[in-house]
């Protein structure tokens, strides 16, 4: 199944289960997203590889991306709109348009991902250190979901949480089935620690 959908590219990376915080200020990510509340309907986070996050210069940008959906909004101090958005699936964009206003639009295939199970007992390392970066400060405020019953957030919130490069994290995207994301993170663990 496809959707058309508006796409967002930036020098950071949205996952599934995790959130981030945006601040908008250009008139076309504006109206993006008063559509987006008033169609119910998400947009497309993926990784900018090349060019300006403002602009529609020449970007380059990931084909894989994160639905985003639209969790907290609020007016800054700065008069900039601030919005908080939630991870949701994994989409493939495709026939890329840019719009007269510069915004990127896409039809975007959605992965399926695969039956979710619980971390099992080999992942209670991970699972612990999921737990431990939540205690910081900065970390006990987001309102991630809990991970006691999904590999797949239990995965996820651990590449956002830990300081993974972003080629990292967006080599994680690419990996279908959740256990072998968190046996790749526990490798590079264990690299770091060698």
């Amino acid at each position: 199944m496809t959707d058309n959908y508006a796409l967002f590219p930036l020098k950071s990376i949205l996952l599934p289960y995790c959130v981030l915080d945006l601040q908008i200020f250009e008139a076309r990510y504006l109206d993006m997203i008063s559509r987006c509340f008033k169609q119910d309907q998400g947009f497309l986070i993926v990784g900018l590889e090349a060019g300006p996050e403002t602009g529609s210069g020449n970007l380059r940008f990931n084909a894989l991306g994160c639905e985003a959906r639209i969790i907290d909004w609020q007016q800054r101090d700065n008069g900039l709109l601030g919005i908080r958005v939630a991870g949701h699936r994994r989409g493939r964009a495709s026939a890329v348009e840019v719009a007269a206003d510069g915004l990127v639009t896409a039809d975007i295939e959605w992965l399926v991902e695969e039956r979710d199970m619980p971390p099992g007992p080999e992942y209670s390392d991970l699972l612990a250190l999921r737990d431990s970066l939540l205690q910081h400060p900065m970390a006990a405020g987001l309102g991630l979901p809990g991970v006691e019953n999904s590999q797949q957030a239990l995965a996820y919130q651990l590449a956002y949480l830990l300081p993974f490069t972003l080629d990292k994290k967006a080599a994680l995207m690419h990996i279908g089935p959740s256990a072998e994301r968190l046996d790749q993170i526990g490798d590079w663990l264990q690299a770091l620690q060698s």
